[in-house]
């Protein structure tokens, strides 16, 4: 079994930053892609910003110049650090990660329960 254990999240006034962290473990043999992705009250889920195994990043066009995406593939954790934060950006934030199990292969889409990301004007 795979989980996805995030942290970071809370409230924080308009201006400010914070640092979310998502840490996969389990029945791991690789990751691909990492990436977060954050949902409003009665709105779609949207990608944020994601990032591949050899670091590649791409992001929300509302959230680029103020976030980055990072992986510390040895301890495979990502990160997102939001800068400059806005009203626009309160959600709950989720990780994502593609994993191929140990046993049985494959490639699998794992989600992390969501993280509480609330900034105030």
């Amino acid at each position: 079994q795979v989980h996805l254990v995030e942290s970071g999240g809370g409230l924080v006034q308009a201006g400010g930053s914070l640092r979310l962290s998502c840490a996969a473990s389990g029945n791991i043999f690789s990751i691909n892609g990492m990436g977060w992705y954050r949902q409003a009250p009665g709105n779609q889920r949207e990608l944020v910003a994601a990032i591949t195994r050899g670091g590649g990043t791409n992001y929300a066009d509302s959230v680029k110049g103020r976030f980055t995406i990072s992986r510390d593939n040895a301890k495979n954790t990502v990160y997102l650090q939001m800068n400059s934060l806005k009203p626009e950006d309160t959600g709950v934030y989720y990780c994502n990660a593609g994993v191929v199990p140990t046993t049985p292969r494959g490639l699998y889409d794992y989600w992390g329960q969501g993280t509480q990301v609330t900034v105030s004007s």
